[in-house]
């Protein structure tokens, strides 16, 4: 398999991760539940998949959030996180110039800038999480703790209750 920006990323910074293939079926809308038939693809724990959101904010500043696949972000909670007013993800036909990465394939590791990060606290419960490795069908499995130091993000509580 060729080596990704988000694996040649944690490769320069010395950290572990184990990359892991699935079958990728191009569904990747939100509604439909991609990232918890990834899990079951992958057959880890659903909340150990952590699925990239990018936003833009009334500034139009560009952020960054990894929410488990068994939780839906709370957009309050991503307003006062990120200092906005209001939050929105950025549109589909967007996300490719802004990240360099297509829907599905989102990695919160090697975007084409640096964004701000921040990563839903439920990650620091699990040993280890699998996020996106920056093309379809392809998971890195890392340690929580690994994806915060390479991304410089911010551990916070995301979840809608």
């Amino acid at each position: 398999m060729k080596k990704t920006n988000a694996m040649r990323i944690l490769d320069g910074l010395k950290i572990p991760y184990e990359s892991r293939e699935y079958d990728d079926d191009c569904e990747h809308e939100l509604e439909h539940g991609a990232a918890g038939r990834t899990a079951e693809k992958l057959g880890v724990d659903p909340g150990t998949v952590f699925k990239t959101i990018v936003m833009r904010t009334e500034s139009r500043e560009v952020v960054v959030f990894c929410q488990s696949s068994v939780h839906e972000i709370n957009l309050k909670k991503a307003r006062q996180v990120s200092g906005a007013k209001e939050v929105s993800p950025v549109k589909q036909d967007e996300l490719l110039s802004l990240t360099g990465y297509v829907r599905g394939g989102c990695s919160p590791l090697g975007m084409k800038r640096k964004y701000r990060t921040f990563i839903d606290s439920s990650a620091l419960s699990h040993d280890k999480i699998c996020v996106s490795a920056g093309v379809r069908g392809v998971q890195l499995v890392l340690s929580p703790q690994d994806l915060v130091r390479a991304c410089e993000a911010e551990t916070v509580d995301l979840v809608l209750e």
